[in-house]
């Protein structure tokens, strides 16, 4: 049977990593649905079985980490919700507890340490090189840097693989900081912009000096740094202040715009000697469509690059479906057209994303685009804590 196409997005670079986008928990159902929506069964399940088979050798799967947060883990308890009910009752009469906000983020932890369990071996077996599963902190403190920095050391205590999604806000690079010089393992999430991943690099190199000052054990630390590619060209203003200025943005451009931020983030890493750690890409889309063919330019383009991919469930079953025809090669110095990038220059919006300087940390709170997904987080976490709320007051 012939590779997957995420298989040949991986041959390109095998540096590179393929990390499943929610919870392991709901990785059986998928698998089951995909299987069955299949027009070759066998194909599906042999290119799912070499993505992820808790049988295989765990080097031998081609996922290699995980990222969550509180909305992805609530898709695990909507992926069964009968069981989590009772377990939330459960907790509830164990503990006696009925403090909705503390049986919530009991919830969210024991869903974390769920999956943390499944990627465990993969862990231990490449001496802590992969095997990290992203615990978030709550959404609705992206400003409370002592909340943060909290929370952190409780995901962390679950398991040694349980990196820390803190987010790309002013409070939440100090909150990198100090979860760095402890040793802890990060990821930044919402964070879109050139700005932020640098601001993210240098409070990863602080924080590092400072364990290694301490002699904190970093064996099991990591950072990577997440480009929430599609989001940062639909949810933020660029299309409104392409528009305030008659330029016309086509569906290509806007994809360009995002890849152009993600290949400079890329080269920034590499060439910063003082940090260690990778560019991860999210938010990927099934765009553009060229000559009446879809295409999945944030992967295309960054094929070849030493990257995390983290694929959400719908994105891959697209990748696998829609986009089995797609081929890759080494795009990593490809340059995006000049006409292109003279068109976005002249838009703030990608201009100031686009340079090193272009926002203050302060800044980046207010930044339509973290705005906008923060406050998509907040809504799906409130419809959590809805549901354990449900459970105390049956």
């Amino acid at each position: 049977m012939g590779k997957s196409v995420v298989e040949k997005l991986w041959e390109v670079q095998p540096e590179a990593e393929i990390w499943w986008d929610s919870s392991p928990l709901v990785f059986a159902n998928w698998r089951t649905q995909m299987i069955e929506q299949a027009s070759d069964k066998g194909e599906m399940s042999a290119w799912l079985d070499r993505l992820f088979n808790e049988n295989n050798a765990p080097q031998d799967n081609l996922v290699r980490g995980v990222t969550t947060n509180p909305p992805l883990s609530y898709a695990a308890i909507k992926d069964n919700p009968e069981y989590w009910a009772g377990w939330i009752r459960d907790f509830i009469k164990n503990e006696n507890c009925t403090e909705i906000e503390t049986v919530f983020w009991s919830t969210y932890k024991e869903i974390v340490k769920r999956g943390s369990e499944v990627y465990r071996p993969l862990f231990e077996s490449s001496n802590y090189k992969y095997g990290y599963i992203s615990g978030q902190v709550d959404p609705r403190i992206r400003h409370d840097v002592d909340k943060m920095v909290q929370q952190g050391e409780e995901l962390h205590a679950i398991a040694p693989n349980v990196m820390v999604k803190a987010p790309g806000t002013a409070e939440g690079y100090e909150a990198i900081r100090i979860l760095t010089s402890k040793g802890i393992a990060t990821n930044n999430t919402l964070s879109f912009m050139i700005p932020q991943f640098v601001a993210c690099m240098n409070a990863i190199v602080a924080g590092k000096k400072e364990a290694e000052s301490n002699g904190v054990d970093l064996s099991r630390w990591r950072s990577v740094i997440t480009a929430m590619s599609a989001r940062y060209g639909t949810l933020g203003d660029l299309q409104k202040e392409a528009d305030e200025r008659n330029i016309e943005l086509s569906e290509t451009d806007i994809r360009w715009s995002e890849i152009a931020i993600f290949k400079k983030a890329c080269r920034l890493v590499s060439e910063n000697r003082d940090y260690s750690g990778k560019m991860l890409l999210c938010s990927m889309r099934m765009s553009p469509v060229i000559d009446g063919s879809v295409r999945s330019w944030h992967v295309e383009k960054a094929a070849g690059s030493d990257v995390v991919y983290t694929c959400p469930p719908p994105y891959l079953k697209e990748l696998l479906t829609d986009g089995s025809h797609l081929e890759f090669e080494d795009h990593s110095d490809e340059k995006v057209p000049q006409e292109v990038m003279d068109k976005l220059m002249k838009i703030p919006y990608f201009s100031r994303g686009y340079a090193e300087d272009g926002y203050s940390n302060e800044e980046f709170n207010t930044h339509t685009a973290l705005v906008t997904t923060a406050n998509q987080f907040k809504a799906v976490t409130q419809e959590m804590v809805d549901f354990v709320a449900k459970q105390i007051n049956q």
